[in-house]
């Protein structure tokens, strides 16, 4: 281990965040098999540490501690959950630094950039502390006169939250948070490419007074762990997000249970720039939808999509900006653009940029792996980029930015809309009319105009068709962790 990475590990160790066990009902512990496996930095391929294999005994157990969490966490007031919350919520702020180093070490991205996530991913938990108290009910006038209808709003029950590794923090509050709002207790599997941030989280979890049992994290055979959770009876609710494959398995396996199931699955975002656009605004909102954590967000523009007659202007502007990205060692000032997650990330870009230029595709810049070697790889953009290129129908997942031409906004939105994906798609226009003509034309579950990073606490966020179903963030974030029970009440007409 470098001097970089022991003196980091020895300041998070020193803050109490450093966790290297598995979180179950309050007691941090291994694997009952001893088995583990490595967590490395994938800037430098250094092994960090080593974190247990847990497996269906361990889930099965966290299981348990999570339902039993349920029966008292459920109980108290929506006021008393909500103060929890909020301790979380200072401690994570307090804590944003470390968190960040920590993201930085695990999952490569800049430091301020995992800074950005910390306090990104701690909104959540204030958004949600809050909501906590406005959980309302209804009362509905009767068809009777001796009648009283209720309606109830209680929470699920315990709930499997699946969390991918680019977001290793945010993607967690984002379902914890409601979650724990609605009165649900969770039991978290973190990506075994970044348990380490998961962890961190749920001790500061427990220094905010949220009981034991009502956050558990289990990590390493994520086929026995996902399974165990999507059979489990005691298990009320899946959240996942990941892949649209996987996603798929896990809401064909919650049927057998007939669990609530959100998943927040892959995207092929379009970005559409018109001749109206504003160069400079859309070259600056281009580059952050595309370069964000080296182009790996399922809301990435995986499409630049310009009209023909500002595509070559918009091109050079844009290979300028890309130009300047610096790319680096998330510790070093000045870094924009981290490694990829892993050699498979690296080999996926390659296999993509060959078809593409195999295709007809040109390489206006970068198109290989950086000096820095390990997996960095040179911003990249592509020109006469063409529907029928694995790059126009799947997600690169790297810093790869195709540009596409169109003529018409008819052909425009035909682009956009000719896939299986539906989560982010943005637009570039001066055009009032147009933007909202175009908003609603594409079969999306989230439109930024005249805006590259359109994430926020407040708003919803989610995906249609294959992108996944229901919505994390905002009010509408708390719907999946509850259920609705109507209660009649009858013989209501006569003196007490």
């Amino acid at each position: 281990m470098s001097m970089d990475t022991q003196s980091t590990v020895s300041s998070l160790n020193d803050s109490g965040l450093f966790k290297s066990q598995g979180l179950i009902g309050g007691k941090w512990i291994q694997a009952y098999d001893g088995k583990t496996i490595q967590v490395n930095n994938p800037a430098t391929g250094e092994v960090i540490t080593n974190v247990p294999c847990m497996g269906r005994r361990e889930t099965t157990d966290a299981i348990s501690s999570a339902s039993e969490a349920f029966k008292t966490w459920s109980k108290l007031t929506a006021n008393e959950r909500s103060k929890c919350l909020r301790k979380w919520y200072d401690l994570l702020i307090a804590h944003k630094e470390d968190l960040g180093k920590l993201i930085t070490l695990e999952q490569g991205k800049p430091l301020k950039e995992a800074i950005g996530e910390v306090i990104y991913g701690a909104n959540f938990i204030e958004f949600y502390a809050e909501e906590a108290k406005r959980i309302y009910g209804d009362i509905i006038p009767a068809t009777l006169n001796d009648r009283r209808l209720f309606v109830l709003k209680q929470p699920v029950g315990v709930v499997g939250a699946i969390t991918p590794w680019n977001f290793p923090l945010a993607m967690i509050t984002r379902k914890v948070g409601p979650a724990l709002a609605c009165g649900c207790t969770v039991v978290i599997k973190p990506s075994e490419l970044t348990p380490l941030t998961a962890l961190a989280a749920a001790e500061l979890s427990i220094q905010a007074g949220i009981p034991p049992g009502a956050v558990n994290v289990v990590m390493g055979n994520a086929p026995e762990i996902g399974d165990t959770l999507v059979e489990s009876s005691q298990v009320r609710k899946i959240t996942f997000t990941g892949s649209t494959a996987v996603g798929k398995k896990l809401m064909a396996g919650a049927a057998q249970t007939v669990k609530k199931v959100s998943l927040e699955l892959g995207g092929n975002a379009p970005c559409i720039v018109f001749d109206d656009a504003d160069i400079d605004v859309a070259v600056k909102g281009s580059l952050a939808a595309k370069f964000r954590n080296s182009g790996q967000t399922c809301v990435c523009a995986n499409r630049i999509i310009v009209q023909e007659g500002i595509y070559e202007k918009f091109a050079n502007a844009f290979v300028a900006a890309v130009k300047k990205l610096e790319v680096g060692y998330g510790f070093t000032e000045g870094v924009s653009q981290g490694p990829l997650i892993n050699d498979a990330a690296v080999h996926k870009v390659e296999s993509f940029l060959q078809d593409a230029t195999s295709k007809g595709a040109k390489i206006l810049l970068g198109g290989k792996r950086h000096s820095l070697g390990r997996t960095f790889y040179e911003p990249t953009v592509l020109s006469d980029v063409n529907n029928e290129m694995l790059i126009s129908s799947q997600e690169v997942f790297g810093p790869v930015a195709p540009l596409l031409r169109f003529k018409t906004e008819e052909e425009a939105i035909h682009i956009a809309n000719d896939t299986n994906a539906g989560l982010a798609a943005y637009v570039f226009t001066t055009n009032v009319q147009r933007s909202w003509r175009v908003s609603e034309a594409l079969e999306y579950g989230l439109v930024g105009v005249n805006e590259g990073i359109i994430s926020t606490e407040v708003a919803p966020f989610g995906g249609v068709k294959q992108s996944g179903l229901g919505r994390e963030g905002s009010k509408y974030g708390m719907d999946d962790y509850l259920e609705v029970k109507y209660v009649c009440m009858g013989n209501m007409g006569g003196n007490a």
